[in-house]
């Protein structure tokens, strides 16, 4: 998630006349834990970031995961067999302009914002594009992303990546000091601000020994803004059946049938505040493919949506677990009434528009409940009373009326929805991940302004955030009950404030945002902290660690540029590539390394080993 969402909501929160949300803003976090951020952000959208940041597919790779250090992989034909134990020597905190990784390793960039996406599309560099141009290159801000494999194709030296583009990246976009203000705005300058979210769709190959796009594949395809994508669910008769643009794709996940979900992380569209709100807010269904046309699935619920990660039970029920990235927000599960059917990918096409949406539980002796989003149980009535974010302040608020007459009603308006049922308001879920030993781990990247504390959000005040582990009964994705337990706490000891000091050992960290437990058991943990010098000369940049599931040992693995949040994770089967989003750098990064004089902007990287074995061995 870009510290800019807080900037859009905000602004669009007081256009409609909506209530502030004490510790919704990234100053408010800092604010409460005396920690001051530079002064960014300011003033229209244009100047902020000019300001701030000068076959068929068979499946994907990157989700899921199991609990801790694998042993050494068989390998057929007595080759020596492939060993994945974590054996890097870490890095040290850092504020550089390079990405930092450890010795024996390399870093390339791959996929920057404004690079050539669609066959004949100009890249930028450094000319100012037209919105039809602005169509077909890279979007801003990388977010989530994964690595899809294509039949016939070599995974470890090729395949698909579908990048998510939370915002834009507005100095490549219009002139210096260009201020954008929706409400006058030209169609022209809507087009081409609205031409940087969404999503690329690129094909990536190994040439010469080095990951490049590769140019002018039939798969290599935006969806933007401007894109006009399917309405399923049940939803759809109200919010349309279809829908121009979607918005704030922050991070993602995949199904079991080779699908792309992008995960819209905002409920209004603030870049062209004339589309209705209802039709943002979604998981957007992608097909790599282009088989399947792009479905935002309102079976999933509307809420500032982070991720998704899946469980799949041995009788191919699925479960979608999604995190609502506000504060406060719940965590959420859907199962679909149908089963996957692994024989027929067709038949899943429209698996995710019928089904359960739960909200999560954590109860203070460990237990924990999926309490059922359905209109007519658990108080989703009409004259439901929503009593609202009553973790933010000692004084309840006022409970509000709200009619939950229809199940449309009930997945539009799912963060009430989740309040009346009873849900735990957690400290702003970010990612979900689930390991092949199917243990689910959630990040919650802070809270500033929290002042009810719980079992499971147990930090007033919370400028650091945590990770909470929890367990489905039966390990089974179709369980309405699990365990948990706060697996970390976020912080650092030399800190005076005790609900500062969390509790890592190793290697410390602010903000765990994005997160993912890799095919072979090995967890790993991005942050998306302040980028201020208080909040640096104590972790240093926002960074990516290797985080033991049994020892909870944090090491470092990679540091990034100055100004710049940590994000996206995805890699090839065999582990010996790493794709990762460096988002927001303010500084040089990255033309320092590519030796030319564009601003900073958002992009995809590839790390690798020297000698060819898996990363992180």
């Amino acid at each position: 998630m870009s510290h800019l969402t807080d900037k859009f909501r905000a602004a669009s929160r007081a256009r409609n006349q909506l209530p502030a949300v004490p510790g919704q803003m990234m100053e408010d976090v800092l604010a409460q834990a005396s920690v001051p951020r530079r002064a960014v952000l300011r003033g229209g959208f244009g100047a902020t970031l000019a300001a701030a940041f000068g076959g068929s597919l068979l499946t994907g790779c990157g989700g899921g995961g199991g609990g801790g250090i694998a042993a050494a992989a068989p390998a057929p034909g007595g080759t020596p067999a492939v060993s994945y134990a974590v054996a890097f020597k870490g890095v040290p905190r850092s504020t550089t302009e390079q990405v930092v990784v450890p010795e024996g390793y390399t870093v390339d960039v791959l996929f920057a914002a404004g690079d050539a996406v669609e066959a004949g599309a100009t890249p930028y560099t450094g000319t100012l594009l037209d919105s039809t141009g602005y169509e077909k290159v890279a979007g801003g801000n990388h977010d989530g992303m994964h690595f899809f494999q294509l039949a016939g194709v070599d995974p470890s030296k090729g395949g698909l990546l579908a990048i998510n583009h939370e915002a834009p990246d507005a100095q490549i976009l219009f002139p210096a000091g260009f201020t954008y203000d929706a409400n006058t705005a030209t169609a022209e300058q809507k087009r081409i601000a609205l031409s940087s979210v969404g999503v690329s769709v690129i094909e990536v190959e190994v040439v010469n020994g080095k990951w490049v796009v590769k140019r002018n594949s039939p798969y290599n395809k935006r969806y933007t803004g401007n894109t006009v994508y399917a309405v399923g669910g049940p939803a759809a008769a109200v919010v349309g059946a279809t829908v121009v643009g979607t918005l704030n794709n922050c991070s993602s996940g995949m199904t079991p049938w080779g699908t792309y979900l992008t995960c819209e992380e905002t409920t209004d569209n603030y870049l062209d505040p004339t589309q209705p709100e209802e039709g943002y807010g979604w998981v957007v269904e992608i097909d790599p493919q282009g088989t399947f046309p792009a479905t935002k699935r309102t079976a999933l619920g509307r809420f500032d949506h982070e991720n998704t990660a899946y469980m799949l039970d041995a009788d191919n029920t699925v479960a979608i677990y999604m995190g609502d990235d506000s504060t406060p927000g719940c965590v959420y599960k859907f199962v679909p009434s149908a089963k996957f059917n692994p024989g027929n990918r067709a038949a899943n096409r429209n698996l995710l528009d019928s089904g359960t949406l739960y909200a999560a539980k954590f109860n203070a002796d460990g237990s924990g409940q999926w309490i059922e989003l359905t209109q007519g149980v658990n108080g989703l009535v009409v004259g439901a009373q929503d009593p609202g974010n009553v973790t933010q302040s000692t004084t309840p608020p006022a409970a509000t009326p709200v009619d939950f007459a229809t199940q449309a009603d009930v997945l539009i308006n799912t963060k009430s929805a989740a309040r009346v049922a009873g849900a735990t308001l957690m400290d702003r879920p970010e990612w979900v991940t689930v390991g092949p030993d199917r243990r689910i781990y959630c990040t919650f990247t802070n809270n500033g302004s929290r002042a009810v504390v719980d079992a499971a959000n147990p930090r007033a005040t919370n400028p650091h955030g945590h990770i909470i582990r929890w367990s489905e009964t039966g390990d089974s994705a179709k369980a309405t009950s699990f365990r948990w337990e706060l697996f970390l706490l976020a912080g650092d000891q030399r800190l005076s404030a005790a609900n500062q000091k969390g509790n890592i050992s190793g290697d410390t960290f602010s903000s765990p945002d994005g997160i993912g437990v890799d095919p072979q058991g090995r967890l790993w943990v991005q942050t998306d902290a302040s980028t201020g010098a208080s909040t640096t000369s104590t972790f240093g940049n926002n960074s990516m660690y290797y985080v033991d599931q049994a020892t909870k040992q944090s090491t470092r693995f990679l540091v990034g540029p100055n100004g710049c949040e940590i994000t996206g994770l995805t890699y090839t089967p065999d582990l010996a590539t790493f794709f990762i989003n460096i988002q927001h750098p303010t500084g040089s990064w990255p033309s320092n390394v590519q030796g030319n004089t564009l601003p900073p902007r958002s992009a995809t990287i590839v790390v690798r080993r020297t000698d060819g074995k898996p990363v992180g061995a």
